[in-house]
């Protein structure tokens, strides 16, 4: 189970699209609860793997948000089970030379966890 209330809410929602684009709004505007709940460390290990998929396209996000807004970013979000084996396309439409341009061209936060955002899809960042 997600410790964070916050994204535990989210996870809940039944359209993914819908958990994230609530995210991105959480994080543009700095709603200071959300962003302080992420200092609290979750135990990834009570996590089933629905939840570690989740979390690992939240971490991404999240990390990048973080970073770009200068701010500190919590340890677990980097914690190396937030990470897929293979690439993880979050438009389920893109083609193989879309694909390929994406690994080239997202930021860290998104490599590293080999999670691929069209970043134009996360304007509201």
């Amino acid at each position: 189970m997600i410790g964070n209330k916050y994204i535990q809410s989210l996870f809940a929602y039944e359209d993914e699209d819908l958990a994230l684009s609530q995210l991105l709004e959480m994080l543009k505007f700095d709603d200071k609860d959300f962003i302080n709940s992420l200092n609290s460390a979750l135990d990834i290990n009570l996590c089933n793997v629905e939840e570690i998929e989740f979390l690992t396209k939240v971490a991404a996000i999240t990390d990048y948000y973080l970073q770009m807004k200068s701010k500190e970013v919590p340890s677990w979000l980097r914690d190396s089970r937030l990470e897929f084996d293979t690439p993880y396309y979050h438009s389920k439409r893109i083609s193989d030379f879309e694909k390929f341009r994406l690994q080239y061209s997202v930021p860290a936060p998104f490599r590293n966890r080999n999670v691929y955002f069209d970043l134009h899809s996360l304007i509201r960042v």
